[in-house]
């Protein structure tokens, strides 16, 4: 996915250094524009609630703001004509714009959209290194032996300016699993396919949407985000965002429909529009007065409809508190009722009249009764009956929550899990794809693995129709969204037949058994269990076939596998070095950054890894990323520069070239004398040392 609202969604905007040095009354200036510093970080470090994707970052930097307070104590109470100086004035200025930029960014980041910033991550962590950057040159621009600043307070911003370092440095860690949940939710919405319950609980309890509170600020985030961007240009974007967060909002019981300009909360009553209804007679999960109030196990009240609606849904918590329900038992709420009807009629107000139910009575006991038969029929002898049971199921787990619950409470999933064996390839597709629909449902996760059913679907992976085969992949995938099923699948040899499908499959087939393999390889015994069964040649072969558009898959399972030093060393094929170097050099802005993190994973753990890449040329194309990628690619390409020095400089490589050819020597001899001098920013007396020396150094390591 490529998101290109971060660079006009997120900037900072700063005042002109200009601004600051061109008063007259430069005291007033020295004095002000002091006071202005502290204020500055005096508000940062009131921030709170920053969002979790960039929570670290930003506590991280507060601390670091925090700790100039005592520069600034300092600076106010020096003599006003130290300063005025020029040079003092510039420098203020140039802290000043940092400072408002930190400021700016930590805003962003308590207030924004958690969506947004969570799919602008790349794009949020390069204004975190911007501000960095601009922070750590104010601060060496400081004339501190002119101000006369004393000798502890300088160490300590030194050390600040040390950390600040660091920070740039630092290569990010890409929350990988969050990274293709994002992925997987997006692409199934695509292919028409109901999005994984696992896959948004989890990507809700990340983002931290899992509350009507957290939701309903969200919704006002959203609204905000679409109201300041262009909406032609980025309705793409916009609408993903708003999908998204519509199901969330279905998973916490909220049903309600997403209107860029429309109101916060959910069908406000349509008279008297004005008038402050008390809040203790909204529903708190509709925002909407109540009708039919309700009290469930933990004492809170509720709007009957939507209560249930939440129950009908596998929920067995409370909404508002998060609190396990000891029953689900509803109690009217008589006394609130009484008041409510008294608000009303005080007030002149018409209560909203009550919508029909949408599976009413008569409906709910007829829907009961037909999959109470349907599994019955399960175990006929008879295949036509079997057959259009079995079809029907599918059809019926596939339409919504509520069916999937009603089937496994009546005893479909161990029947459904017998017939994976059936000697019949069209029953053993309609069965596995039931079972799939069926495991959208977390508590059914648990049920179908506990069952038994991973061998069988492993069998209909192996030999199955290319649909049955597609579905038993979607299924192992689904099912490993719990941790003990990642290990089962591993230990019940699912692996292979899923690599076999990546390398033989239909294009369909080869992503479903990408996502399942990608999940596997998160728990570290799978890892070496899928390269041991052949998994790293067919990620190689999809990255060689560009028609099926699946580089970005592959590199992502085989950045997990880099890891895994078995992975390495199937890696160190000089064919793969020399593919990882041609995709940084003519692949998509992601490829780039993905083949870039690869190609770093693999450098750390082995030198000639990185060496081996600088014979095919990376060198150039590295630098070229560097100035002209993704922020994260730019990233990913200067902690590969910069790990490329230190490999060379400060490791002793006398031995490894005492064989090696002159060419080799001189190429790295020309490479690192342009890394010095492009890349690192030698300059002839930058650091007292001119580009001659350093290349003497250089001569005399080698």
């Amino acid at each position: 996915m490529h998101w290109e609202m971060a660079e006009r969604q997120i900037v900072m905007e700063v005042g002109e250094k200009g601004n600051v040095g061109a008063s007259t009354n430069g005291e007033d200036d020295s004095d002000g524009v002091v006071g202005e510093l502290m204020g500055v970080i005096e508000t940062v470090g009131s921030y709170s609630g920053f969002r979790r994707t960039h929570r670290k970052e930003c506590l991280n930097l507060v601390r670091r703001l925090k700790l100039l307070m005592p520069l600034m104590e300092e600076m106010r109470e020096l003599d006003i004509l130290i300063l005025s100086t020029t040079k003092a004035l510039n420098s203020l200025a140039s802290l000043k714009e940092a400072l408002v930029s930190a400021k700016k960014l930590l805003r962003n980041c308590s207030c924004e959209s958690k969506i947004y910033l969570t799919l602008e991550s790349e794009a949020v962590m390069g204004r975190f290194h911007a501000v960095y950057d601009k922070l750590s040159q104010a601060l060496d621009d400081l004339p501190y032996k002119e101000l006369g600043i004393s000798i502890e307070v300088t160490e300590q911003v030194e050390l600040m300016r040390t950390q600040l370092r660091r920070a740039q440095r630092r290569a990010d860690t890409q929350d990988m699993e969050l990274a293709m949940d994002m992925m997987v939710a997006f692409s199934q919405k695509k292919e028409g396919r109901n999005a994984d319950s696992a896959i948004l609980e989890r990507l809700a309890n990340k983002l931290e949407l899992h509350t009507v509170a957290d939701l309903k600020e969200e919704t006002v985030a959203v609204r905000k985000l679409a109201k300041r961007g262009s909406l032609r240009q980025n309705a793409e974007s916009i609408q993903q965002i708003t999908d998204l967060l519509g199901k969330f909002k279905e998973i916490a019981g909220i049903y309600e429909d997403f209107l860029l300009d429309g109101p916060v909360s959910t069908r406000s009553p349509r008279k008297c529009q004005s008038l402050l209804i008390p809040h203790e007679f909204l529903c708190p999960i509709t925002l909407e007065i109540m009708t039919d109030p309700v009290i469930v196990a933990t004492g809170q009240t509720y709007e009957r409809v939507s209560i249930q609606k939440w129950l009908d849904s596998n929920h067995r918590t409370c909404p508002k508190t998060g609190q396990t329900l000891d029953h689900l038992s509803l109690a009217p709420n008589f006394a609130l009722k009484n008041l409510i009807l008294q608000w009303c009629e005080k007030n002149n107000f018409e209560l909203p009249k009550k919508e029909p139910c949408a599976g009413s009575d008569d409906s709910s006991a007829e829907i009961i009764e037909e999959v109470s038969c349907l599994v019955q029929n399960l175990s006929s002898c008879n295949l036509e009956v079997l057959k259009e049971a079995i079809f029907k199921i599918r059809m019926l787990s596939k339409e919504n929550p509520e069916n999937r619950i009603l089937i496994a409470n009546s005893g479909g999933i161990p029947q459904l899990v017998k017939l994976l064996s059936y000697p019949d390839s069209k029953i053993q597709e309609h069965t596995v794809t039931a079972l799939l629909n069926l495991s959208i449902d977390e508590a059914n996760k648990r049920l179908i693995a506990r069952e038994g059913s991973i061998p069988g679907i492993v069998e209909i992976l192996q030999h199955g129709t290319d649909e049955a085969r597609e579905n038993s992949a979607a299924a192992l995938f689904s099912l490993s969204m719990l941790d003990e099923n990642k290990v089962l699948v591993g230990t019940l040899n699912g692996i292979p037949p899923l690599v076999d499908l990546l390398q033989n499959g239909t294009v369909r087939g080869k992503k479903d058994a990408a996502t399942a393999l990608f999940n596997l390889s998160l728990n570290q015994a799978n890892k070496s269990r899928a390269i041991n069964a052949g998994l790293i040649p067919p990620l190689l072969h999809l990255l060689e076939d560009k028609s099926l558009g699946m580089t970005d898959e592959a590199l992502s399972i085989l950045l997990l596998l880099a890891s895994h030093p078995e992975g390495r060393n199937e890696m160190g094929r000089l064919s793969f070095i020399e593919t990882l170097v041609e995709i940084i050099k003519n692949g998509t802005p992601k490829n780039k950054e993905c083949a870039t993190s690869v190609l770093l994973v693999l450098g750390l753990n082995n030198s000639s890894f990185t060496l081996a890449a600088l014979q095919y040329g990376v060198y150039e194309h590295l630098l070229e990323l560097a100035r002209c990628g993704t922020n994260r690619g730019k990233r990913k390409a200067n902690s590969l520069l910069q790990h490329m020095r230190h490999q060379v400089v400060e490791e002793d490589i006398t031995f490894y070239f005492s064989e090696r050819s002159s060419f080799l020597v001189n190429l790295l001899l020309v490479i690192l004398h342009e890394f010095a001098k492009h890349v690192m920013g030698w300059r002839d007396g930058g650091d007292g040392r001119g580009e001659e020396e350093v290349r003497g150094d250089l001569e005399k390591r080698v």
